[in-house]
C-alpha cells in the first residue's frame, strides 16, 4: 500500500507537547498508513526545529494564525489524504486502523474524532459531552478533534482560510453534511480550560461563536479577546 496519510500540525510554542503528541501517532508509521509528518511552526522557539528533525518529521516556518499554519501545511504536503491535527491533540489506540477503514470506504466524507480531556472530574466530562454533541448535531466539531479529510475534497471548498480565528468553524460549515465522528479517540490538554476556570472557558467559547455568526470578523474577534 503507497501510504496515503499526510498529518500536519500547527505549532505555537508547543514544544512541551509535540513529543508526545507524535508518540501517539506511531501506530500510523508502523503500519505504513503516515506518508509524511508536516510541523508548521510560527514561532522564533528553535526547538521545536529541533524535535521535529529528530523525528524525522517536514519542519515549516509560516506566519502566525492557526489558519494560515493550517493552509501552509496542506500547500507544501503531498498525501492523497490529510490530517490536520493540533499540538496538543493524542490520539487512541486503533486510530490507524480506524482512518485507513474511513479512507478505504467514505471518500467524500470528512472524519473527526470524539474529543475527550486528559483531565478527570465532572466539568471536563461536561464540556467533552457538550462538544461531541454539538459535533453531531450541527456539523461543528473542534479543530481538537482532528479533521481528516481528502486532498480532492479540501481543493474542492478552498482549503482552510488564512484567519486567526474561527478557522476551524469556517472550515466545517463549508462541508455541511459530509462530516462523520469516528470511532475513535482524541485527547487533548485542559491546560487553558484549568488556568481560565471550565466555566468561563465554555462561556467565552460560545460568546466568540456566537459574535462571528452575528457578523464579526475573525480578526477583529481575535484582537479584542486575544491580544
Amino acid at each position: 500500500m503507497v501510504a496515503p496519510l499526510s498529518i500536519i500540525v500547527p505549532t505555537n510554542d508547543s514544544a512541551r507537547d509535540l513529543p508526545d503528541t507524535v508518540t501517539s501517532l506511531f501506530e500510523g508509521l508502523q503500519d505504513g498508513l503516515i506518508k509524511e509528518l508536516i510541523i508548521c511552526d510560527s514561532t522564533d522557539d528553535k526547538s521545536v526545529e529541533t524535535i521535529a528533525d529528530k523525528l524525522g518529521a517536514v519542519f515549516i516556518k509560516s506566519a502566525k494564525g492557526r489558519g494560515t499554519q493550517l493552509r501552509e501545511g496542506a500547500k507544501y504536503s503531498s498525501g492523497e489524504w490529510m490530517l490536520f491535527l493540533h499540538a496538543d491533540t493524542h490520539l487512541g489506540e486503533g486510530w490507524n486502523r480506524i482512518v485507513s477503514d474511513f479512507i478505504d470506504s467514505h471518500p467524500d466524507r470528512v472524519g473527526y474524532f470524539r474529543l475527550k480531556f486528559r483531565r478527570r472530574g465532572f466539568f471536563p466530562h461536561m464540556v467533552a459531552g457538550w462538544a461531541n454533541l454539538r459535533s453531531t448535531l450541527f456539523d461543528l466539531p473542534y479543530g481538537d478533534q482532528g479533521l481528516l479529510i481528502s486532498r480532492t475534497l479540501y481543493d474542492q471548498i478552498g482549503g482552510f482560510q488564512a484567519i486567526p480565528l474561527m478557522e476551524d468553524v469556517d472550515f466545517c460549515r463549508k462541508l455541511k453534511g459530509k462530516l462523520m465522528m469516528l470511532d475513535g479517540l482524541a485527547s487533548t490538554s485542559a491546560r487553558r480550560q484549568v488556568k481560565n476556570g471550565w466555566i468561563r472557558s465554555g462561556l467565552g467559547n460560545l460568546w466568540i461563536l456566537t459574535r462571528y455568526f452575528l457578523g464579526s470578523s475573525p480578526e477583529d474577534l481575535f484582537n479584542k479577546y486575544y491580544k
